[in-house]
């Protein structure tokens, strides 16, 4: 079952979570391969750790609306995004227009001509009108200009930038199992900052030690460990001469809030001219979810029905079932 535990570490200015997906996972790769567009390997190992640093993130906020992880470039793949929701519900996808090489890496896959971005956005549930979400971006590269090849790396570095705060994260996927650890450095807070301290979440950059000495032991987990190991292992093989204070683990899931309705609002959004233009060249409309390869299929009755008002439908019109 996917998990997700979080822990402290006691007396000392540091958190962890680990996380690992696994039926939620295998779900998503599932759908693609049932609907004919599987990706290529590199990509689906950028789309599971994509997953698991969403999850990561959103449960180390605890935002009360949807957190969105893209990356975009100019590299075979074009576009990747995982979203999670308040509950840890996830999905992710990926729009991937060229070649991709068996070995790509991040640089390879979207960063090829240097103008690949991270950007993570929080999309508040229940937004007013007028309310916009909040986004951060990040370029893909490091303080020196060189390309990063790693995810994990990335995300270092914009936790680094928007929150001053030092982070620590592994990730790895594979066709069974999404996962990650990640270590993060807590912020001054609380009375902390009233007391005028809170410039020191700046200032202790690089330079706490207790940080440091846990996220050192955290970089000595390798991919293969992360992926064959449970958390109880990981755990404790890293931090077993620490005083580590467990929570109760939470279980991601995937989700996808795609549905016969929304495709057909979709389509009546795109004009009964384009609809019938689309029916009149392919004998009907078919449109698939880019997050979960659901396909939805309209023929030639259901479309005309999209574009009648409900109350001229027929009783029992199946124009949305």
């Amino acid at each position: 079952m996917s998990e997700l535990h979080k822990f402290l570490f006691e007396g000392l200015p540091v958190r962890g979570m680990l996380v690992r997906l696994t039926e939620g996972w295998q779900e998503v790769l599932k759908r693609r391969a049932e609907s004919g567009d599987e990706f290529p390997k590199p990509v689906r190992v950028l789309m599971g750790e994509m997953a698991a640093a969403g999850v990561l993130m959103q449960s180390n906020i605890n935002f009360n609306g949807a957190l969105v992880l893209q990356v975009q470039g100019d590299g075979p793949v074009k576009l990747a995004v995982a979203e999670v929701q308040s509950d840890l519900a996830f999905r992710v996808t990926a729009n991937v227009t060229g070649e991709v090489p068996d070995d790509a890496r991040l640089e390879a896959l979207v960063n090829v001509h240097g103008r690949g971005r991270c950007a993570i956005t929080l999309d508040p549930q229940g937004r007013v009108p007028g309310q916009q979400p909040y986004q951060g971006v990040v370029a893909l590269h490091g303080d020196r200009r060189e390309p990063l090849q790693e995810l994990a790396s990335v995300l270092e570095h914009y936790m680094l930038q928007s929150e001053q705060l030092d982070t620590k994260l592994i990730l790895a996927a594979d066709d069974h199992l999404a996962a990650g650890l990640l270590i993060q450095r807590l912020p001054v807070e609380g009375v902390g900052n009233l007391e005028g301290q809170g410039r020191s979440n700046e200032d202790e950059i690089g330079i706490n030690e207790a940080y440091n000495r846990i996220a050192h032991l955290a970089a000595t987990l390798t991919r293969e460990e992360l992926l064959t190991l449970d958390a109880e292992t990981v755990l404790r093989r890293l931090f077993w001469e620490e005083d580590v204070r467990r929570f109760e683990p939470l279980a991601p899931r995937f989700s996808c809030n795609c549905s016969r309705e929304r495709v057909a609002g979709m389509l009546r959004n795109l004009g009964q001219d384009e609809v019938e233009s689309i029916l009149t060249e392919q004998g009907k409309v078919e449109v698939g979810c880019e997050f979960c390869g659901r396909k939805y299929l309209f023929d030639p009755i259901d479309a005309d029905e999209l574009f009648i008002p409900a109350r001229d439908q027929p009783p029992g019109s199946t124009a949305l079932n």
